[in-house]
């Protein structure tokens, strides 16, 4: 009887990731948003082409890097979350499946996902940067230093999580 509970409940829990898939499903949800948002940005910037300047122009099109850069990160979640967590993706025979699909695993994932992170913090803190040297904002000296400190924490928290892959004897060429 003991045996036979623990089957039963071992093979629930295995059941139990298919919870996640709704999840994943409304990340995909969340890529149609930034597909409306990156069309508003760009239908935008188009529209006031002309009496745009230089540096507004610039930080339209950093907007429109931004909105992407968080796309490319939920592809990243999607795709390896739910091959890590749920179930494979059945596109093997596919001429366009990402190289990368189905060889990153939680590591790598965690990897690429800080990486993305910075990256988008990033072109945050140029936007700053731009806005600040345009005159188009005002950041105080506190605010930039925290947009700074913040993006720093990132690189750090990016370098340390590599470096504890590499102790652990996860890190690769595939990451």
């Amino acid at each position: 009887m003991g045996h036979y509970l623990e089957k039963l409940l071992e093979g629930w829990i295995f059941r139990s990731r298919w919870l996640m898939a709704p999840m994943y499903l409304g990340l995909v949800g969340g890529l149609f948003i930034l597909l409306v948002k990156f069309g508003q940005e760009f239908f935008h910037i188009v529209s006031h082409l002309a009496s745009f300047s230089e540096q507004e122009t610039v930080l339209s099109l950093l907007a429109l890097v931004d909105i992407t850069l968080v796309g490319n990160l939920l592809i990243m979640v999607i795709f390896s979350g739910y091959e890590n967590f749920v179930s494979r993706i059945d596109t093997a025979d596919s001429e366009d499946r990402p190289e990368w699909m189905g060889k990153v695993d939680y590591s790598g994932l965690k990897l690429k996902l800080i990486g993305s992170i910075v990256a988008i913090s990033a072109i945050d803190l140029l936007k700053a940067f731009v806005h600040q040297s345009s005159g188009t904002a005002s950041f105080t000296t506190e605010q930039m230093a925290w947009l700074v400190g913040i993006h720093l924490t990132f690189i750090i928290t990016g370098v340390l999580f590599a470096w504890m892959d590499k102790i652990a004897g996860h890190g690769s060429s595939d990451h």
